[in-house]
């Protein structure tokens, strides 16, 4: 089977930031031309965001071909409805009723395609929320997320745009659903997801526990742990690493693994549900114990026990992770200078999935410059030469995109 089963679709992604762009990027990396729609004259604003979000745009337009349009200019919401004649998905992340504004909406594109998958990308779904404006953050304080996350008192979001991200997925399968509905009956339809209803997905497992056991829930630095040794481990010499023992034959293992005798043999620690209620005294003295080893020896000694762990680790060892680097999981990926200069080609994490004879999605392109392909896919949907260059003369579409990135 090909890592590249889309191959074929036809994706028109009016997008910004990180939610409507990694929905691209799926149906990119898997085959479908996808071609970003950027406002002229300055593109996706992601391209100059500094701090945390620098690295947005290379992380989620790879494998993209762009256009750079005024959608404010009757003309240029022209071209869009040529395009979106032979589209098979719209998708856009723009807030509450700007590509109504944009003429652009589904009611706008849908006349011009009976067959047309649009999906809207958004803060929330139908309900009293659904005008408002929404960011990852904010929905993770929202739904319990932040509070579950960070230190009692402390409410904490998580450290990657991870809503943003679900958000996207839960999209595309609506969109696939959608492809599939339209192989039986022909038509197409606007579909839905949004960072609300996804950051409260992730808090089904809360929610229900809460259910089975009349206990409010608590945040995670002080929630009632389901398993005894489930803890982050000093080691010798300022290392760390996570522990994970979430069987009783794995208790076993680990204790005579760390010849551990007298854990062994105390009845109090027979189970998983005894230990439990022995954790007080049990993580201080697995503690101690650990603390006796290089950080090198408890990570054998746990591998050679088959329990789980993990050393803590930082962003940066993606980069040399020898797993990643052993089976295609990094990409060589251009990134631009932020604020100016050259870019380099970096490694950066390929989609977390595998075909047939475990073949990876990989680049076809790498992030394209802004209204880099405006010729191109102007001309696919019939527009001439002459058309093309009085479009650029007037400013519907970005004169020159050579250099621009």
């Amino acid at each position: 089977m090909s890592a590249r089963p889309l191959a074929g679709l036809k994706v028109l992604e009016f997008t910004h930031t990180v939610m409507g762009p990694t929905a691209g990027l799926l149906f990119a990396e898997l085959g479908a031309d996808v071609v970003k729609v950027e406002p002229a004259p300055n593109g996706d604003h992601t391209r100059r965001l500094g701090g945390f979000g620098a690295g947005f745009f290379a992380a989620f337009n790879r494998n993209k071909r762009s256009i750079a349009i005024d959608l404010k200019n009757p003309e240029g919401q022209a071209a869009m409805h040529r395009l979106a004649a032979t589209a098979d998905i719209v998708l856009e992340n723009y807030g509450p009723g700007t590509m109504e504004r944009l003429n652009c909406g589904y009611e706008h594109l849908a006349p011009h395609n009976p067959r047309l998958i649009y999906l809207a990308l958004k803060g929330y779904l139908a309900g009293p929320y659904e005008n408002r404006p929404a960011l990852d953050e904010v929905v993770q304080f929202q739904t319990g997320l932040a509070w579950m996350t960070g230190p009692i008192g402390q409410p904490l979001r998580a450290g990657a745009s991870v809503i943003d991200i679900m958000g996207a997925v839960f999209g595309v399968v609506a969109a696939q659903a959608a492809l599939r509905e339209r192989d039986q009956t022909g038509k197409g339809q606007r579909v839905s997801s949004a960072l609300f209803e996804s950051a409260a997905f992730l808090m089904s497992t809360h929610m229900a526990g809460m259910a089975a056991t009349g206990l409010e829930a608590r945040p995670m630095p002080a929630r009632r742990g389901a398993w005894a040794v489930y803890e982050v481990f000093k080691t010798a010499g300022e290392g760390q690493l996570f522990i994970g023992v979430t069987s009783d034959r794995q208790w076993t293992r680990f204790v005579e693994e760390f010849g551990l005798q007298e854990l062994a043999a105390d009845p109090r620690l027979a189970t998983n549900e005894t230990r439990l209620l022995e954790r007080a005294w049990l993580i201080p003295a697995l503690q101690e114990e650990l603390l006796e080893y290089p950080q090198p020896e408890v990570e054998a000694r746990c591998e050679r026990c088959n329990v789980s762990w993990a050393p803590v680790g930082q962003p940066k060892d993606m980069f040399v992770d020898p797993h990643l680097l052993a089976t295609g999981g990094l990409l060589d990926v251009y990134v631009s200078r932020f604020g100016g200069g050259d870019g380099k080609i970096v490694g950066l994490p390929a989609l977390p999935m595998e075909f047939g004879d475990r073949q990876r999605p990989g680049i076809v392109r790498q992030p394209p410059k802004m209204g880099e392909h405006n010729a191109a896919i102007l001309a696919s949907a019939g527009f001439s030469e002459s058309d093309i260059a009085r479009m650029a003369a007037n400013g519907v579409i970005v004169a020159d995109s050579s250099s621009l990135s």
